[in-house]
Formats: structure tokens, C-alpha cells, sequence
């Protein structure tokens, strides 16, 4: 118990720090921005109660957005996001005796579901965070290009951390 707490900070930790540091600065093309700390909320254990998962949510998207400058943006998408969770892991694994871990991962949902997971937490946290920072549709096309690219580019470097902390749970 100790050791999954002591896990999920320093993951929380790093995340944050990340995307605070490097993540918040990439841009490409002025649409793709990666918004990789959702990570920490996608991999949550399925067992921790909701108002867990609803307060880790609203103080990862408040950590972000104290280094970002986002005022409440990503407080808000995060939350939204927490809730929905439990929602979103049921799509691809109908009841919660199926996993064999209870984090969802790979070893816990098989390859195939896990990345459709990762994907649907991609486009619903990138849609949101999109919508409320735009808080209108005056320019549809360029909202729709943003949250594709952004989604994109967020569930690639999702999978790569998840294939680096993959490789180091089976070298020990």
C-alpha cells in the first residue's frame, strides 16, 4: 500500500513537472500541444474511491494551472475528466473483476483496450480543455484542428511513457 502511494507521487510529481517545464512549451505548428500529465489520471487505480479520484483530478489540473498561467481551465477539464472515468474504463472493461491489476495498464486490459482507453481519455480531456479555453465556436475549424492534433499528439507521448514504465516494472 505504502509503495503504490509512494509510486503514484513521484509519478505525480514528474508529470507535473514535466509539462510545467517541457511539455508546456511545445507547440507544433500552433495547433498539437501535448497535455501528457492526464496520464497520472488515466492510470489511477480502479479501486480508489471517486472522491479520490475527483480531488487527485482537480489538484493535477490546478497544479498545471498554476504553471501555465490557465486560470482554472485545466482545474475544470481534470475534474470533468475524474468523473467521467469510471465511465470510460467500464467501454472496454465491463466489470471491475476482469483486471488482474488494479490499474489500468496493458497487463490489466490487454494492448488493444488499453489503447483505445488511452485514446478516449486523449479526445475527452483534449475536447474539453479545448472548448473551455475557447468558451465559444467562432473559429469551428480551427477548434476541430486543435483538438485532433492535440489528441494525437497527447496519446503518442502517452504510450511512450507508458512503454518506459512498462520496460522498468519488468526489469526489476
Amino acid at each position: 500500500m505504502a509503495k503504490t502511494i509512494l509510486r503514484f507521487a513521484l509519478m505525480y510529481v514528474v508529470l507535473m513537472l514535466a509539462q510545467a517545464v517541457l511539455f508546456n512549451r511545445i507547440c507544433l505548428f500552433g495547433y498539437a500541444v501535448p497535455l501528457v500529465f492526464v496520464y497520472f489520471i488515466a492510470s489511477l487505480p480502479v479501486t480508489l474511491s471517486v472522491n479520490w479520484v475527483l480531488t487527485l483530478g482537480f489538484l493535477s489540473g490546478l497544479t498545471v494551472d498554476i504553471f501555465s498561467d490557465t486560470p482554472g481551465v485545466n482545474a475544470l477539464a481534470c475534474t470533468l475528466l475524474a468523473g467521467s472515468r469510471g465511465t470510460l474504463i467500464r467501454l472496454y472493461v465491463p466489470r471491475e473483476e476482469d483486471f488482474t491489476n488494479p490499474e489500468p495498464s496493458v497487463k490489466s486490459m490487454g494492448p488493444g483496450n488499453y489503447a483505445k482507453y488511452l485514446l478516449t481519455v486523449s479526445i475527452v480531456y483534449c475536447t474539453l480543455f479545448f472548448l473551455i479555453d475557447a468558451f465559444t465556436f467562432f473559429n469551428p475549424l480551427r477548434l476541430v484542428i486543435r483538438i485532433v492534433a492535440s489528441t494525437a499528439l497527447t496519446f503518442t507521448v502517452m504510450l511512450a511513457i507508458n512503454s518506459l514504465t512498462t520496460r522498468n516494472e519488468k526489469r526489476l
